[in-house]
Order: C-alpha cells, then structure tokens, then sequence
C-alpha cells in the first residue's frame, strides 16, 4: 500500500490498513505532528473500541477494549530512552498477545519488534496531504 490520502479520507485508509496488515502489530513512523496518533484514533475507532483513543505518551501504552471484546493497545514511546524500560513494562507479552498492538515511535524499541510486524510511514506533503506506505517483511 503506497497512497497519498487527505483527512477526510481517513477512515478509508484505516479500513484499508485493517484489511491489508496480515499482522496485528503496526508500527507508525513519521515526523512529529504528521498525524501517527489520529489515525491510531481513526483505527481504533474501525476496529470498534468505543472509548476515544488518545495518545498514551506518559503511561507508555493504553488498553482498550472493543464491542466483540477484543483488546487493543496503543503504545507511545517517543519518551523512552532505554529499550529495557519496554522490555521492563512486559512489552513481550503484549506483542505475541495476537492482540492489536498499535506503536508510535517503534524505532525506540526496534531490537524488541516482531520481525513480521506492519511498517506505516506517513509522511506531510507540501499539498496538506499525507502519503502512507505500509511494508512488511513478511513473505
């Protein structure tokens, strides 16, 4: 998927990026401010969580539960300095939950990631639009 989207057309990408992933964890890359943490909100928001996501920047991750009870996590590591803070906080379990794991700023925690996890990087184009591009590494 490598498409360039505006924000009204977010719940569409979204959709798309639940249909696409073939892995329950998506790690979201791209500058500050680009819009990583609404779209996390607009996913979270598909997948049927019915509290509003925000980002969990001091507690490192959120919990949600969605209407079929399922579970989705929403982790924010842009504060994180030392991997073995993640490691510490039981990061393990929740990446082979087979949960969703949503995290901002993954390449502070990169050595700890699934190797088949989903790579979304959005970046602002000069228009006000966005490109995302999602990539696994698995075949």
């Amino acid at each position: 998927m490598n498409k360039n989207y505006s924000l009204n057309e977010l719940a569409q990408i979204a959709e798309e990026i639940i249909k696409n992933a073939p892995h329950k964890v998506l790690l979201f890359h791209g500058d500050m401010g680009v819009g990583k943490t609404t779209l996390i909100k607009e996913i979270c928001e598909k997948l049927g969580v019915d509290d509003v996501a925000h980002s969990p920047t001091f507690s490192l991750v959120n919990q949600y539960q969605t209407k079929n009870n399922d579970t989705v996590y929403h982790f924010d590591f842009y504060r994180i300095e030392q991997e073995e803070e993640a490691y510490d906080m039981g990061i393990e379990e929740y990446l082979y939950s087979n949960d969703w794991c949503l995290i901002e700023w993954p390449e502070n925690v990169k050595n700890l990631l699934p190797l088949d996890a989903v790579a979304i990087n959005i970046t602002l184009l000069e228009n006000g639009q966005r490109n995302i591009q999602l990539k696994t590494n698995k075949l």
